[in-house]
């Protein structure tokens, strides 16, 4: 999608620290004054949550057993595994549901005794034919091979058709998940409901993503399991964080927020990725040119790693990822895994056609000032493959700076994702649109939704669109305030150019991983002096060689001309050799063997 400017220009906010106890907190540390100012605004502010935080361990972790529904999903689990029941695990098709089906599959067959394996199989429903969520007819199906347990994993939250079915079949039924529940009608009758959002769970942590909730039971059956002290020793130094590594993968990918427990889950899990030993998880890196050196970074993961695992999802079958993390033969990982790089590429190539149409779409919206009207953005095409409405709905959030439902149509239905943008709650919207009345008709215009505050799914007939168009615009017409969109742009710390040392980037990186409320810092460097005229970087992107003062260090500025056309921004403010400007930036490592260092990417340009 050709960049352009569409987000208005922001102002700068520098974040205020309480300098004080920035100060102690350096001195405590050792650490560089911006690096503590950076953690104090942050919310670690003393020297205990200081030394928590750099020490991430896994009794940071919150007891299992204080989630609402654990003690009876165990006893349940325990009695099938103990009888030799078949249990059957239904999961979903994206990073989330499919890691959390191997987790919990794992976990169950490890306290199985020796002499009586578990019978556990899964279902992951087909994106296209069956769709988000449990379906009766599956339930119906597994009822007849004689399964009377099931365990929903990242799904099944609002499950309440599935729940019915599933009394009516005399199955048990216990949910797993971590969308949002019903408020109006709360959640589904079943067995258990294992929920930290649901009301009434006292457990503390509230925003772990499905695999994270799935490893909480894993971990209270483990737990349950190891009745030696040289078991419940293994449980902690081997176990645990071999399982964490692929509830980090899920955590990053699903984008839930990196603090808390999920920063603390998302460091252990991406240190235990160093060198993986499962082939499948070694061979899924080897094809996305993942290091197996050290331990991958968030931003490897989310844009190399969980891609290529969505792919199989989006646009194929994703038993294939779960065959993938759980064989042991090197040949068949290796075969798997070159299967799911091609399917990300088949999937770049469907999302980079639809993005051409889309540009067409959102050129049309463009109001006389170029820019977009103050609403959520509501775009949709039949020829859209369902597999990549998310991924789509990302791009136009980060195109145009408001949030967006996009869909697409079969058989006359509409199928959609939608995204968000921060202070924007998408799935309170979807809930409130679809309970407010219009000129054409009172009822609901969805058949099913779900989500989060940033993320939703849903599917509705196709003629209500247009309603659903009316019903946002009333929505959004007092929701979507020109704050929301158009925040200021939160700078962590100022720096000058000398503090950017190796010291200063090693200290940096310790504060991750980055992510989802826990982001990369931008920083901000007043008054440096262009050293060369800017450079072109394939013909779209630009480079600045900026100094301070007129004096060394130097440091290559990039520019990605994403979101921002950097082009003509610097063309508008005719930047030549020798021009004064302030930038914000990230921080970011050249790992080139001859051209590597510590270089800046350009988050916003002004003159001095």
């Amino acid at each position: 999608m050709p960049a352009k400017p569409a987000v208005p220009r922001r102002s700068w906010e520098l974040l205020s620290s309480d300098e004080t106890a920035a100060t102690s907190l350096a001195k405590h540390l050792g650490c560089p004054g911006a690096i503590a100012r950076l953690l104090v605004t942050r919310g670690i502010g003393d020297a205990e949550a200081a030394d928590r935080f750099f020490g991430p361990s896994l009794d940071q972790l919150d007891d299992p057993m204080r989630m609402l529904g654990m003690a009876e999903a165990m006893a349940r689990i325990q009695q099938a595994v103990q009888d030799g029941e078949p249990i059957l695990i239904y999961g979903d098709y994206d990073v989330d549901g499919t890691t959390a089906t191997v987790l919990l599959k794992t976990a169950i067959e490890r306290i199985a005794p020796k002499d009586k394996p578990a019978r556990v199989t899964w279902h992951v429903p087909h994106r296209i034919r069956e769709g988000y969520g449990m379906q009766t007819n599956v339930l119906g199906r597994a009822a007849e091979d004689g399964i009377r347990l099931i365990i929903s994993v990242d799904t099944g939250i609002r499950a309440f058709a599935a729940a019915t079915e599933a009394k009516l079949l005399g199955l048990d039924l216990i949910v797993t998940d971590h969308h949002l529940p019903d408020d109006a009608i709360g959640v589904p009758e079943a067995l258990a409901v294992i929920n930290p959002a649901q009301e009434g769970c006292p457990y503390p942590f509230k925003s772990l993503c499905g695999a994270g909730v799935a490893f909480k039971l894993a971990h209270a059956l483990l737990a349950a399991a190891a009745e030696t002290e040289e078991q419940r020793e293994r449980l902690q130094r081997v176990i645990l964080p071999s399982f964490l590594k692929l509830v980090a993968i899920a955590t990053v990918a699903d984008s839930v927020p990196l603090v808390g427990e999920n920063r603390v889950i998302a460091a252990l899990g991406l240190h235990e990725l160093r060198n993986p030993v499962q082939p499948g998880l070694r061979a899924l890196m080897e094809v996305a040119k993942l290091p197996l050196d050290r331990a991958p970074s968030a931003t490897e993961i989310g844009f190399r790693l969980a891609p290529r695992i969505n792919a199989a999802g989006r646009m194929d079958v994703a038993d294939d990822v779960i065959e993938l993390f759980l064989t042991r033969d090197s040949a068949r990982a290796k075969e798997l895994a070159e299967k799911l790089d091609l399917l990300n590429q088949d999937r770049r190539a469907t999302e980079a056609d639809a993005l051409d149409a889309i540009e067409k779409q959102l050129d049309a919206l463009r109001t006389p000032d170029g820019d977009y009207p103050r609403d959520c953005i509501i775009l949709d095409d039949p020829a859209w493959h369902r597999g990549v409405l998310g991924i789509l709905a990302s791009r136009v959030v980060d195109r145009t700076g408001r949030p967006a439902l996009i869909l697409t149509h079969e058989e006359g239905q509409a199928h959609g994702s939608g995204r968000s943008v921060e202070g924007f709650h998408l799935l309170d919207a979807l809930t409130a649109v679809d309970a407010q009345p219009d000129a054409e008709f009172a009822g609901g215009v969805f058949t099913r939704f779900g989500g989060h505050a940033h993320a939703v799914g849903f599917s509705m007939p196709s003629h209500f669109v247009g309603s659903l168009r009316a019903r946002m615009l009333a929505y959004t017409s007092t929701a979507l305030t020109p704050t929301l969109l158009s925040p200021p742009l939160a700078c962590d710390a100022e720096l000058d150019l000398d503090e950017i040392t190796p010291a200063f980037w090693e200290w940096l990186g310790q504060c991750g991983p980055f992510g989802n409320a826990h982001p990369e810092p931008i920083f901000v460097t007043k008054n440096l002096q262009l050293a060369a005229p800017a450079r072109l970087i394939k013909e779209k992107h630009i480079c600045l060689d900026v100094m301070q003062n007129n004096r060394l260090p130097r440091f290559n500025v990039l520019g990605w001309s994403r979101n921002t056309n950097w082009v003509a921004r610097c063309h508008k403010l005719n930047l030549q050799q020798g021009s004064s400007v302030d930038i914000a930036y990230r921080i970011k490592e050249n790992q080139h063997p001859q051209f590597g260092g510590l270089q800046l990417e350009l988050v916003e340009l002004e003159p001095a």
